[in-house]
Parts: C-alpha cells; sequence; structure tokens
C-alpha cells in the first residue's frame, strides 16, 4: 500500500502539468488569432486615418503611404464646413431613425404572433418570413423600380428621387431579419408568464407590453441595431432611387460628390467614412452586449 500511494500521486501530477501545459498552449494559440484578427480588421481602418491626414499632394507623392508627413485637418474642416455633406448626414440619421421605429412597430407584433399566438401555419410562415431576408437587395430593386414607375404613371404621384422613398423601401431588409431574431427571442421566454398573464385576465396586448417587451428587451435592441446599421450603410436603393445631392444619404453622396470622373479626393473620401462610420460604432461600443446576447438567443432559442 506504501508503494501504490507515491504512484497514484505522481499520476495525478503528471496528468495535472499535462492539463496545465494544454491549457496554456490553448491560450498562446487564442492570442496568436486574436492578434491576426485584430490586424486584418484594424489595417483598413487605420490606413483610412492616415490617408484623412494627408493633402491630396502628399496622397499622389511617391512616400510612404503608412507615415504622414505634413498631417493636417483640412479635410476634416472641409468636410464639416460642407452643406452637401451635412445634408448627406442629416437625412441619413432621419432615415435610419425612422426605419428603426417602423421595423420595430412590425416586427414585434409579428415575432409576438408567430412566437406565442400559435395558429395553422404560423411555423411555415416564420421560416417563410426569414427567407425573405435572404432575397438579396440585386434582385429587390429593379420590380421596386418598376412598382415607382407603375405608381407615377397610374396616380401621377413620383415616389423617386426623394430620401423618404427609402423609409418605404428600407423594411424590405429589416423587417423579415428583425422579426426572425424576435421570435427565437421570445420563444425563449418561459410559457408560464403569459398563461398566468391570460388566468388574471390579461389580454395579448397587454402580455406583450408589460411582460415580452420587458423581458426581451435584448433581443429587440439587438434587432434595432441590425435596422439601424442596414438603413445607415446601405448603398445600391441610394443609389438606384435617388439622384439629387440633397436628396441623397451618406454612402451614396460620398461616392457621387467626391468622385468625378477619374478624380478622386482620397483624403475626404476616408475621412467622410470614417466619420460617417462613428454613429454605427458608437452604438455597437455601448450596446455590444445586448446585441450579442439577442443574437445568440434568437440563434439558439425557438
Amino acid at each position: 500500500m506504501a508503494a501504490i500511494a507515491p504512484t497514484a500521486g505522481t499520476a495525478r501530477s503528471a496528468r495535472a502539468r499535462s492539463l496545465k501545459h494544454d491549457r496554456r498552449r490553448a491560450l498562446y494559440w487564442s492570442y496568436f488569432f486574436l492578434v491576426l484578427f485584430a490586424v486584418f480588421f484594424l489595417t483598413p481602418p487605420i490606413y483610412m486615418l492616415i490617408t484623412s491626414l494627408k493633402s491630396s499632394a502628399e496622397v499622389g507623392a511617391i512616400t510612404n503611404p503608412w507615415w504622414v508627413y505634413n498631417p493636417t485637418l483640412d479635410n476634416y474642416k472641409a468636410l464639416l464646413t460642407s452643406v452637401e455633406y451635412l445634408t448627406f448626414f442629416r437625412n441619413s440619421a432621419i432615415v435610419s431613425l425612422v426605419v428603426v421605429v417602423v421595423t420595430m412597430l412590425i416586427s414585434i407584433p409579428a415575432a409576438f404572433a408567430l412566437a406565442r399566438m400559435k395558429f395553422w401555419g404560423s411555423a411555415t410562415l416564420a421560416t417563410g418570413v426569414f427567407l425573405t431576408y435572404l432575397i438579396p437587395e440585386t434582385l429587390l430593386f429593379i420590380p421596386l423600380f418598376k412598382i415607382f414607375a407603375w405608381a407615377n404613371e397610374t396616380f401621377d404621384v413620383s415616389l423617386m428621387n426623394h430620401w423618404w422613398l427609402l423609409i418605404i423601401v428600407y423594411p424590405t431588409l429589416t423587417v423579415p431579419f428583425c422579426t426572425w431574431i424576435m421570435i427565437g427571442y421570445f420563444a425563449s421566454i418561459p410559457k408560464e408568464l403569459d398563461e398566468a398573464a391570460l388566468i388574471d385576465g390579461a389580454g395579448y396586448l397587454q402580455i406583450l407590453t408589460k411582460i415580452f417587451i420587458p423581458v426581451a428587451l435584448p433581443g429587440i435592441i439587438a434587432a434595432m441595431i441590425f435596422a439601424f446599421t442596414v438603413s445607415w450603410a446601405d448603398f445600391l436603393y441610394p443609389m438606384a432611387f435617388t439622384t439629387s445631392a440633397d436628396q441623397m444619404v451618406l454612402p451614396a453622396g460620398i461616392v457621387t460628390t467626391l468622385i468625378k470622373g477619374d478624380v478622386y479626393a482620397w483624403g475626404q473620401i476616408m475621412g467622410a467614412c470614417l466619420l460617417g462610420a462613428m454613429p454605427p460604432l458608437l452604438i455597437y461600443a455601448f450596446l455590444m452586449d445586448y446585441y450579442i446576447a439577442g443574437l445568440t438567443a434568437g440563434a439558439t432559442k425557438g
């Protein structure tokens, strides 16, 4: 017995050392891929920042592109004093905020009905709602263009070249996915809550507003962030449906005003893109936990 104990202790010690070694190796690999990920995704914005601090002459000069020899803020001054750029920014802000509100007004009741008010074909309808999101907008903008042209010819209502038109077309992108996210989140809420509320005499509207919305707030915030990001950064619809500078939003306005023929104002383009990326970046920075929680629940529940 005296000879067995040291042997068992040695085996346990060897397993502990092996486990510690495996954990250390896994940690090293995690840091390696984390650094690789950071370099891969941070290189473009860093290069954009460097370019935005250069004059047009320095951008075109044959020098080290990763170094600023004569830093200047003229590009940012030109943008922030440009009436066109501020108009693009204002239009983007109004469109994105209104699209978020419209998307939530449609998606929340739809998701609640599909997740809780079970009826014939509800599961199929929920899947169909998500599948509509998979249709690329490159296939949708032509039928939409035809519809707007038909409305103009039939009712003499001109819908083209108005920034508020984007409030109508963007929900075709945001509503399906946001509804799908919240269906999964609503389905993860215990049924005992709404059953108890029904027993107490509450209606479905009261259950939605007083139970589901407060409990599912992370999922709702995730859907709102998604809707805002899509409507803020979309490029195809603004290019297809708006042509005047005063009606454009930020992604289309930057391309049409800062690229003239074969002349690219690279410094202002990079600065405009960085300024335009700030609102979504700030939203993700402060609400990232809610966004991850909402997407995780929506993807794994239901």
